[in-house]
């Protein structure tokens, strides 16, 4: 049994501990805001915070989860979080199925740094990959956010 804590709750697995903990997140635990993109950690779609990391979740076993603290699009979005408002606000989502994983992202990138140059942000918010080409607006919100503080 793997037993991790995910977005404040206490939760436990009986899964293999080979399993993508994204399969765990959305399969197990019912949290779906956390979408599958590639299954090799490439796209982005799948990023949740292991311990405040931003984490592909599709590429990180479940045994990696044991004793640490998740964090899912779930938990930023069910509060008044400053990137959701900007998200919005910059009209970010064309699609959507990719703006989980980019908010993810983001938060993990103002966590560590609240001020980012947009060459910082561009860096940071590489490994995160958007079909519809958002990635101005994406830039815009995180400027907005960090802003906002």
């Amino acid at each position: 049994m793997i037993k991790f804590t995910i977005n404040g709750r206490q939760v436990s697995s009986a899964a293999a501990e080979d399993t993508p903990l994204l399969w765990v997140i959305r399969d197990e635990l019912g949290l779906t805001g956390t979408k599958y993109g590639c299954g090799v950690a490439a796209c982005g779609a799948c990023t949740v915070h292991l311990d405040g990391v931003a984490t592909r979740s599709c590429a990180t076993p479940l045994s990696m989860a044991e004793g640490t603290e998740i964090t899912t699009i779930e938990a930023l979005a069910s509060e008044d979080h400053p990137l959701v408002r900007a998200w919005v606000a910059e009209q970010v989502a064309q699609c959507g199925y990719c703006q989980s994983g980019q908010i993810m992202q983001a938060a993990d990138l103002l966590a560590n740094n609240p001020s980012p140059s947009r060459d910082e942000i561009r860096s940071h918010m590489a490994g995160n990959i958007c079909r519809c080409g958002t990635y101005p607006r994406i830039a815009r919100a995180i400027e907005r956010a960090a802003q906002e503080g």
